[in-house]
């Protein structure tokens, strides 16, 4: 999304008003694949991520390669899979930061009918199984791995959506901020009015690139 929704002139604005530091932006496509690895194993995104798109990376540019001085920020389902990342490799990522986040606090309990169970493995790019594996999405969702997972100090954590998102992530990211605050986890949170689209993206995406600055030491 970054490269090709003139992205990168906003970065361009940042840098040249001094509002960001100097750090690389890799943005890897991800497809359909919500950054896991499937249900069925044929895309194992998680691993690809984790243990090569890094390690190249970090081995070919140049860049602090531990923690302090490493981030991950996603839109809509990047921003489902960067909190995923960040809270299931704590120990690799000091910042993190979400835009309209696809985050469903609870599916309905109700059993699916078969049609349903279509439409949600196609909404969801099949990644959590076809039919729907409901146990294998709670599994990765990022309410579970807060709830189930150790979590380090020194964590950054910057997230906002939009309150009129189409989707109704607005109210999956309230039901989030929720669940950090019972838990204690430090984090910066807003909902601001807007949708689910690139024009909302674009008035934010420069807060959560100064949070970054910022965790990096740089600003």
């Amino acid at each position: 999304m970054l490269p090709n929704s003139g992205g990168w002139n906003l970065i361009q604005d940042l840098w040249d008003q001094k509002r960001v530091g100097e750090f690389l932006i890799a943005t890897p496509d991800a497809g359909r694949s919500f950054y896991i690895n499937s249900r069925d194993g044929r895309v194992r995104y998680d691993d690809f991520f984790i243990r090569e798109f890094l390690p190249y990376i970090e081995s070919h540019y140049r860049v602090r390669a531990d923690r302090a001085h490493r981030g991950i920020s996603g839109v809509s389902m990047g921003g489902y899979g960067s909190l995923r990342f960040g809270f299931r490799y704590p120990q690799l990522f000091g910042s993190v930061s979400a835009h309209s986040a696809a985050l469903i606090a609870k599916l309905p309990r109700a059993q699916l009918g078969s049609q349903t169970e279509q439409a949600l493995a196609f909404a969801l790019g099949g990644a959590f199984g076809t039919p729907f594996d409901r146990t294998f999405w709670d599994r990765n969702s990022p309410f579970t791995l807060v709830r189930d997972e150790s979590h380090p100090p020194g964590f950054h954590l910057y997230f906002d959506c939009g309150t009129e998102d189409e989707f109704g992530f607005n109210v999956g990211a309230q039901s989030f901020h929720g669940l950090l605050v019972s838990r204690g986890i430090p984090h910066e949170f807003h909902l601001y009015l807007g949708g689910h689209d690139e024009a909302y993206v674009a008035q934010h995406l420069p807060a959560s690139l100064a949070f970054h600055s910022h965790a990096f030491g740089l600003n």
